[in-house]
């Protein structure tokens, strides 16, 4: 029986480093530091190339939460298998794509992809966690690992990725196929622990429950998962403009590359010190950090040009790695581990959604009138989103904190 355990233990830990290298591999992307100027080699306008993510976001929509529950039934292992299957055809296909038509194509493969291997991953870190019996705080580590891995793994793809543009487009996406495909070989070594309930926990089943159990029970579960896909949104439609902002420096693919990569030194360094931050300063100066980085991020940008505008845009970098430890964490620990996939899933797909609506009409402002009036109108959002979403989670952890102070003080 020790045996067993051993191995079973041995198994566990070799899952969290599978997932880590899993995460690694998704996410170094050597095209994307250069995406914008790839997609106008091909004859596409920005305008066409936020239409283009808004129907990948689309196909996202309509797979995401199908995706969670079958991460919950069939396990998390199947999922990233499919997802992993998915990554690797998309950028197979892009090798040929040439066309608006043919690029939709590989942005459906990609949303199968990204919607499979979303809340599998997270929710298998997270039940791996548990399986091994490691407490909460080894769960806002491991997350703040995994995110971390991810933004590292952005960084070194962006500075591969810029300097294989410099010379060719085509290599850079023959070399990205070849990387997609390692993926694959992860998830097929991946270990599916068992989902273990603290005793009293109610098994949830179907979306009707599941829906339930985020809008009508704990009031901070909810506003999180209102706030965060909201704050994923106010730090990924920079995204897709930080590249024009660069071009029109003047700056060459190479610095694309490096820029990049710092940003995603700065996601990787955030999440980092994120669960630090928290303990430290508390949970709701981190939570007012996170609403107020936005706000001082776009207005930045919108008003300030060249290098400095460049480099306080590594403010909402920042804020997003701070946002994927301490709001995601703070989701997860509140959901039962056999819906948790679901849920993930479900924050996903709000956030693309989200961007679905508003990126085609923020890349047809940015054409129109102009990036700093599409990072003006960003600026105006963060501070709504503040106020009516970031204000009331606040209200909300402080009452949580007065309540268990005030049980702490009670005698016996």
């Amino acid at each position: 029986m020790a045996v067993e355990n051993q191995q079973s233990t041995a198994a566990l830990q070799r899952n969290i480093r599978i997932i880590h290298a899993l995460a690694f591999f998704h996410m170094f992307m050597l095209i994307v530091p250069v995406i914008v100027p790839f997609f106008q080699s091909k004859g596409l306008s920005l305008s066409e190339i936020f239409y283009l993510q808004a129907v990948y976001a689309g196909f996202i929509v309509v797979l995401e939460a199908p995706s969670g529950m079958l991460a919950d039934h069939f396990g998390r292992r199947s999922v990233l298998l499919i997802g992993s299957i998915a990554h690797g055809l998309g950028y197979a296909w892009l090798i040929f794509a040439d066309s608006f038509v043919q690029l939709l194509v590989f942005e459906c493969l990609l949303g199968v992809a990204a919607s499979m291997m979303s809340g599998a991953d997270l929710a298998l870190l997270y039940d791996t966690e548990k399986a091994l019996s490691n407490s909460e705080d080894s769960h806002t580590d491991s997350i703040a690992h995994l995110s971390s891995t991810k933004a590292f793994a952005e960084g070194a793809g962006a500075l591969a990725g810029g300097a294989l543009a410099m010379n060719s487009f085509d290599l850079m996406v023959a070399a990205q196929a070849g990387v997609a495909w390692v993926c694959l070989l992860l998830a097929l070594l991946l270990h599916e622990p068992p989902y273990r309930e603290a005793p009293g926990t109610q098994a949830l089943r179907g979306f009707r429950a599941i829906y339930a159990h985020l809008m009508r029970g704990d009031r901070i579960l909810r506003q999180t998962f209102v706030a965060l896909p909201l704050y994923n949104l106010c730090t990924f439609h920079v995204a897709w403009l930080v590249q024009p902002y660069w071009e029109a420096q003047g700056l060459s693919l190479v610095m694309f590359g490096a820029l990049w990569f710092a940003q995603s030194l700065t996601v990787g360094v955030a999440s980092q010190c994120g669960h630090y931050l928290e303990r430290s300063r508390g949970p709701v100066f981190a939570l007012a950090l996170i609403g107020l980085l936005p706000v001082l991020g776009h207005f930045g940008m919108a008003w300030l040009q060249g290098w400095a505008g460049i480099l306080i845009g590594f403010i909402l970098f920042f804020c997003r790695g701070l946002c994927q430890v301490i709001m995601v964490n703070a989701l997860n620990r509140r959901v039962p581990g056999n819906v948790r996939a679901t849920v993930n899933s479900l924050t996903s797909l709000n956030f693309r959604f989200g961007f679905m609506l508003t990126g085609p009409l923020l890349g047809r402002v940015a054409e129109s009138q102009g990036l700093p009036v599409a990072l003006g109108a960003l600026g105006v959002a963060s501070v709504v989103i503040f106020v009516l979403i970031m204000l009331p989670l606040i209200r909300s952890v402080q009452a949580l904190q007065r309540d268990k102070a005030r049980t702490n003080a009670w005698p016996g």
